[in-house]
């Protein structure tokens, strides 16, 4: 197909929190700007983490420079994106067995960076949050809160569209031109089209996360060294904590538990990855988390662990500690200029401090291209309909009970977990007619929570097939490999009430649906391009695999071991009937995130 052509002031590579806040700066100074993402927004680092936003709270003791930046933008962040954040709060707390003298290091830390922060009574911190462990002997008070990552980046988008911005997904770029010593163009591949996409301007923002280094050689440039530092994640089935609650730790793994929506999350290990797309999640660290989930609330384990996953930071290699230590590596956000004139590289930070990185990095363009323009980010919130309310989704109910009766004005329920509607669905797909089943989920949460889609997968696919966005085959071949993606996240953690849910939404799909004879179709071109993490077979005794069982390798202590599971959804290893096995099982997963 001939290839379509654009041109512009500047391309930004990259979908995630940082080059959307770069396109949404870039456009409200009246650049033009277009963003390509080779696949959805936030479908990278940004849709894989925890969901904090920092107070800065957590380096006013190991990295006092980023503690300042994650204050000042707390409070903007807090302001310009009202529907996308929750102001929670947070604790950090001592229990027995943590170093007694950090909390005054801690103190002195945040009163020297500016961190707001407030020393509180043990029994202030208990009664504020009565799960946590009675054992705490400090406490102190800060300004954390959460993020809907998706809905933020969603929100920038908007609102840079508003101001003339192109947004290109699913744009996978293939080459960076250079003329002169300058760059001139980027070249991408439209993959759900199937064609060619030529962009001239003026400058190119690399602001692809992990990635940045392999974009960085498309133009020539072979110096930027961005170390992925893998983490990985837990949700549990309920809001364990209603404030972020941090370990009062010098920082370490599994030391934050956030509550995010109806779950609790906990996090996070880091560790380096050597390949961005293919981010491992071990045993062992899926036992670490529990383990220190556990410190801070007793019982932890006993709460059902429904999704694990893994995301990737990219850290810019740091001289002072090895190349492996990622844990100790700076988060200190960088805007990278090369020989290439007009190619700028951004990496490091956190979307804590995604606004400003945007800002550094759209000043250093503007100074590029000849430009004054000032930034107004920080000023204007992006526009959206209402404040984050944890309990907004219980508006529709009422018009879900009308639609249990009958009634006119009816809105029935299709999510019972994360409550969300048939008009939320539709309202969705008529805005996005190509959304694929990751796309409602990331937008919309569904299977999010602890069906984990077992009930809503079909009957948002029967919506699809309604509105005349799938066809039957299309529909059926979308619902596998959602299915298939949630349960390479259960896969690990698969335990208990865990077991036995997934038991019963393998009966729903193969005995109920016989989904092994519905017809499928070919997906379209970029539906695959959704996984990002594999568990390998030598990390996963006890866990199903062809004609083996489901034993109790990584089962909770304070659990009753699943015994076996059922043979798995579509897209699932193998189980045979229940049996003895010690066999290591041959089975990896993909997991397109929560």
């Amino acid at each position: 197909m001939l290839a379509t052509k654009h041109s512009c002031d500047l391309v930004v590579i990259g979908g995630g929190a940082t080059g959307v806040g770069v396109v949404r700066d870039a456009a409200m100074r009246g650049l033009s700007a277009i963003l390509v993402e080779r696949v959805d927004l936030a479908q990278g680092t940004t849709g894989r983490y925890h969901g904090l936003l920092h107070s800065g709270g957590r380096y006013v003791v190991s990295d006092p420079h980023s503690a300042t930046e994650c204050a000042e933008e707390n409070a903007i962040l807090k302001r310009i994106h009202p529907d996308a954040v929750e102001c929670t709060g947070g604790l950090f707390v001592a229990v027995d067995g943590d170093d007694e003298d950090y909390p005054a290091r801690f103190i002195a830390g945040a009163t020297e960076t500016g961190v707001p922060f407030e020393e509180i009574a043990v029994a202030e911190a208990l009664r504020r949050e009565p799960r946590l462990n009675p054992s705490i002997f400090s406490a102190i008070a800060v300004e954390d809160g959460t993020v809907d990552g998706w809905r933020m980046v969603w929100g920038a988008a908007e609102s840079a569209v508003a101001y003339g911005a192109k947004v290109l997904t699913y744009h996978r770029v293939t080459g960076i031109e250079v003329r002169d010593g300058a760059v001139a163009g980027v070249v991408c591949h439209a993959d759900k089209l199937d064609q060619d996409v030529h962009i001239e301007c003026r400058a190119v923002v690399n602001a692809a996360g992990p990635w940045a280094g392999k974009i960085a050689e498309l133009a020539g440039e072979r110096d930027v060294e961005v170390v992925p530092g893998r983490g990985i994640m837990i949700a549990m089935n309920h809001r364990l904590v209603n404030s972020v609650v941090n370990r009062l730790v010098y920082p370490a793994d599994g030391d934050i538990l956030v509550p995010v929506h109806t779950v609790s999350i906990i996090g996070t290990t880091d560790v380096r990855a050597e390949d961005p797309d293919h981010l491992v999640v071990e045993r062992d660290e899926v036992q670490q988390m529990l383990d220190s989930g556990e410190a801070l609330i007793p019982g932890f384990r006993k709460a059902r662990a429904l999704h694990v996953w893994a995301g990737a930071r990219p850290l810019l290699k740091d001289r002072r500690v090895s190349a492996d230590d990622t844990r100790h590596m700076s988060r200190k956000m960088s805007a990278v200029t090369h020989d290439v004139r007009g190619l700028v590289t951004v990496a490091g930070g956190k979307l804590t401090t995604y606004r400003l990185m945007a800002e550094r990095v759209v000043d250093t363009v503007c100074e590029i291209l000849g430009e004054e323009r000032e930034c107004r980010t920080a000023q204007e919130p992006v526009a959206s309909g209402r404040n984050y309310e944890v309990t907004h989704r219980l508006d529709g109910v009422e018009r879900a009970k009308k639609a249990d009766h009958g009634l006119p004005d009816s809105d029935p329920v299709i999510c019972e977990c994360e409550l969300v509607t048939r008009s939320m669905i539709t309202d969705l797909l008529e805005r996005q007619p190509d959304a694929t089943f990751d796309d409602l989920r990331r937008q919309l949460r569904i299977g999010m929570g602890p069906c984990q889609g077992g009930f809503c997968a079909s009957r948002t696919a029967g919506i699809a097939h309604e509105a005349g966005c799938w066809s039957a085959a299309q529909a059926t071949e979308l619902l596998r490999l959602f299915l298939k993606n949630r349960w390479s996240g259960i896969f690990p953690i698969l335990n208990g009430a865990q077991a036995r849910e997934a038991s019963l939404d393998d009966w729903i799909y193969r005995c109920m649906y016989d989904m092994d004879s519905l017809p499928v179709t070919p997906l379209p071109a970029g539906a695959e391009l959704v996984s990002a993490t594999r568990f390998p077979a030598r990390e996963m005794a006890g866990s199903p695999q062809p004609g083996g069982s489901c034993a109790s390798g990584a089962a909770p202590a304070e659990e009753e071991p699943a015994a076996h599971a059922a043979s798995a959804a579509p897209g699932r290893p193998q189980a045979a009937a229940p049996q003895a096995s010690s066999a290591t099982p041959s089975v990896s997963g993909k997991e397109a995130s929560r």
